[in-house]
């Protein structure tokens, strides 16, 4: 599995190491306040260093988002496989989503990063492709014990958690830190076998369309920059 360890990695240079590790610890709180398209050069005067400094680091956008948010998508990573573990589906599906939530809605870079598609980030392309084996996982599980509906598919939860995912942010500011449980519970509702509920409207989502709308929901700066 491909994590980015190359570009999560600081250099071994102590005086190298020390501008890294300024760097992350300041593109963290950019992002956490700005999101992932904050500019740049923000970062760079933030950590206290110039821009060439950061471009020697970080050459691109991606490189620093890797970085920045490395441990955080191995932790996402760990919470889907305890879900798969779980005797019960639903619950299984429950306890990870709660768990996906609560860390969206933590900072606005974390939830530009875990609700879009970004090219380049290795480390997100690894969660990704997790996220959507445990999704299958569960739904595929939760319908052969009669829990999930038969016809919602991957891509159709995939869709609707990143719609909701997107509203986290403005949601918890206008209300509440963990107003996002109410339409979350709501959604996981929607889930279930009803023998009152209609069949689905076709067509679902393909995989390539769910990509792409992933992308389009995100940020679309250039990689490069004083400003990007």
């Amino acid at each position: 599995m491909a994590v980015g360890a190359h570009r999560a990695t600081p250099p071994r240079r102590r005086d190298a190491r020390r501008s890294w590790e300024l760097l992350v610890a300041a593109a963290h709180e950019v992002f956490t306040e700005q999101g992932l398209e904050a500019p740049l050069d923000v970062i760079a005067r933030r950590a206290g260093v110039g821009n060439a400094t950061l471009y020697r680091h970080f050459p691109t956008r991606a490189a620093l988002i890797d970085a920045v948010f490395h441990g955080l998508l191995t932790d996402t990573m760990t919470a889907g496989e305890q879900a798969r573990s779980a005797s019960d589906a639903w619950a299984g599906l429950n306890a990870y989503l709660q768990v996906v939530f609560t860390t969206l809605a933590a900072d606005r870079g974390t939830n530009d990063l875990m609700t879009t598609r970004l090219d380049g980030v290795d480390s997100l392309e690894a969660v990704h492709a997790h996220n959507h084996e445990t999704v299958e996982l569960l739904l595929r599980r939760g319908r052969d014990e009669g829990t999930v509906r038969a016809d919602a598919t991957v891509e159709d939860v995939l869709f609707g958690l990143a719609a909701l995912g997107r509203a986290v942010p403005a949601l918890t500011t206008a209300t509440t830190p963990e107003a996002w449980r109410r339409p979350l519970a709501l959604f996981l509702a929607g889930l279930r076998p009803s023998p009152t509920s209609p069949p689905l409207p076709d067509p679902a989502l393909s995989p390539a369309q769910l990509g792409d709308v992933l992308q389009e929901l995100g940020p679309h700066r250039t990689s490069r920059g004083t400003g990007s």
